[in-house]
């Protein structure tokens, strides 16, 4: 009887119900991301590689790696050669190049890992709901013997690589942050991206802990304990892929699978410093995805570097035949790395007229420190390579986020809401319950009101696409915030700080967007910065090669976490 009283003036309060019910809307709606026929022909990339649909992982892979620069061998963190550099992350090649010198083999890498897990639980950290040591040490002897052989499968083989947990991965349980859904939903095989990356020859070093079901922004999980930020051990690592990020972050893992269904990959990304990829809807297939989300959840990936979001994107990228997706992918790009500095330096402009869009009204609205580094980061690029920045309106930004709520909320309880009913109701966190009680609420008019929605949104998004070729954002309004001590035996849901950290990250997700966290720097109490990039549907190559050159110009104001694990000296 509360309930029913509380959840319409919950509603009316947060505008749901004006912007949805009062409100009428002429388009139709669109239930699902798609895409206009000549989008794809519309993405003319320049200075790429392309890869047919049906090349295997392996071969992607390989064509991923000759894009990139030749690597420097002598490279550590504190580079002497280059004066802009001071901190960067060990990537994948690092880890190749270790095991094909014979300096370390995959069974001594995975010794450490396994202890730097530990040590990181016994910090606190709770970057990890489950790990199997036995596991990953059986599958890094198998990489040992394949080098032994001369005979890798790939740069990826042996390199430890973390899956969140809402991704299927044996021998783990599912549990999507939960201790009940894992029993209700068994786990029977690999999700389609993980069985790509094993037979790249990566080693799936175990499940990332994540916000209990995703519904929220700070990575609390009262199961599991609440994942830390590396560079603030009393701050929040972002949510839901926080695990995955912080476990990057920290260096006990040069990449992870995270799963963005509102910002979710990108955010806890740009909180930890690392790079956050969300490929467009269907580029890869969420088979073996928990689902949370049906139409605004997308695989991602967590890297320290956009060398090794390629690398991994290369592995994963690719839709099956019966995947639920209305506009089919075309061939994947992959950006020609080695050329992102030296070549377009000597053009005098980054790949041709590259012209950024700006809502600056948006823009502005976050925290100081951040809007600060974003705009000097523009700078940069503008001052080195001519690039134009368009001003821009985004119209209905705040009904956009509404909608996506009411969408990922309806989505979330016709999928998992009679199971909760029956199994999770009393065994999950109480942000968990008022969450799915909100969730329940949403009516037909609601949600048809919403797809309208986003119909209209993606009509302003693609009208933006034929003046620019990227939207520019901070990637959050504000860094990692404080955890709060007594929300972490019950769960944190904070709509408030959520949407001040989701602000810039919606059209990703509600339109199928792709989009990129690329780090920029930190505020005054050393919190990590990123900026985002938005780009037309197909267009990751576009985002990668502009990224590659971001983390270049920002390179020198990076700094390294205070909880940094280094798994290769």
């Amino acid at each position: 009887m509360t309930s029913s009283l509380i959840l319409p003036k919950l509603k009316k309060d947060n505008l749901i119900t004006k912007t949805l019910v009062e409100s009428k809307y002429d388009e139709p709606p669109m239930y699902i991301p798609q895409f206009p026929r000549e989008a794809a022909r519309l993405v003319q990339e320049q200075m790429v590689l392309q890869v047919q649909p049906d090349t295997v992982p392996t071969d992607s892979v390989v064509s991923a790696v000759r894009c990139l620069p030749p690597q420097a061998l002598d490279k550590v963190y504190n580079e002497v050669e280059d004066k802009q550099y001071s901190f960067r992350h060990w990537t994948i090649r690092d880890y190749a190049q270790a095991y094909i010198s014979g300096r370390l083999t995959p069974i001594q890498v995975a010794e450490r890992f396994i202890s730097a897990v530990e040590d990181s639980q016994n910090q606190g950290m709770n970057l990890f709901s489950a790990m199997d040591s036995r596991d990953v040490l059986a599958q890094a002897a198998e990489s040992a013997a394949r080098y032994k052989k001369g005979q890798p499968l790939s740069v990826l083989d042996g390199v430890p690589i973390a899956v969140k947990d809402e991704i299927d991965c044996l021998p783990y349980a599912t549990t999507g942050g939960t201790t009940w859904l894992g029993e209700v939903r068994q786990t029977k095989d690999d999700a389609q991206a993980v069985k790509c990356l094993r037979s790249c020859g990566a080693v799936m070093v175990g499940k990332t802990n994540m916000h209990e079901l995703g519904m929220g922004t700070t990575g609390i999980n009262p199961h599991y304990g609440a994942t830390r930020n590396p560079y603030d051990k009393t701050r929040a690592s972002g949510g839901s892929s926080g695990g995955s990020a912080a476990a990057v972050a920290a260096g006990i893992c040069p990449a992870a699978l995270g799963v963005d269904g509102g910002g979710s990959v990108r955010m806890p990304a740009g909180l930890c410093g690392v790079v956050g990829l969300k490929p467009t809807f269907g580029r890869t297939s969420n088979v073996g995805v928990l689902p949370l989300n049906w139409t605004v959840g997308m695989l991602g990936t967590l890297t320290g570097t956009v060398e090794d979001a390629l690398i991994m994107y290369a592995a994963i990228q690719g839709a099956l035949p019966h995947d639920h997706i209305v506009s089919f992918p075309p061939p994947a790009n992959f950006p020609l790395l080695m050329d992102s500095h030296e070549e377009t330096m000597r053009r005098g402009k980054l790949m041709g007229n590259l012209k950024f869009a700006k809502f600056s009204e948006w823009f502005n609205d976050s925290d100081e420190p951040i809007r600060k580094a974003c705009c000097r980061a523009v700078r940069l690029v503008q001052q080195l390579y001519d690039t134009q920045v368009v001003e821009v309106t985004i119209p209905e930004l705040e009904e956009m986020r509404l909608a996506h709520f009411v969408t990922i909320g309806s989505e979330c309880f016709t999928s998992l809401g009679m199971d909760y009913q029956q199994s999770g109701l009393e065994a999950s966190g109480g942000d968990v319950r008022v969450g799915f009680s909100i969730y329940e609420s949403f009516n037909s008019r609601e949600f048809i009101a919403a797809q309208q929605m986003r119909f209209r949104q993606m009509h302003y998004h693609n009208e933006i696409f034929k003046r620019a070729d990227i939207i520019i954002t901070p990637t959050t309004g504000a860094t990692a915030p404080l955890l709060r001590r007594n929300a972490e035996n019950c769960g944190e849901l904070d709509y408030g700080l959520g949407a001040k950290l989701m602000r810039f990250l919606i059209a990703g997700n509600f339109l199928g967007l792709p989009a990129i966290s690329v780090p920029i720097g930190h505020d005054e109490d050393g919190l990590p910065i990123g900026l985002q990039l938005i780009g037309r549907p197909w267009s990751e190559a576009t985002l990668l090669h502009v990224a590659a050159v971001i983390e270049r110009l920002c390179s020198s104001f990076r700094e390294p976490p205070d909880v940094l694990y280094d798994l290769l000296l």
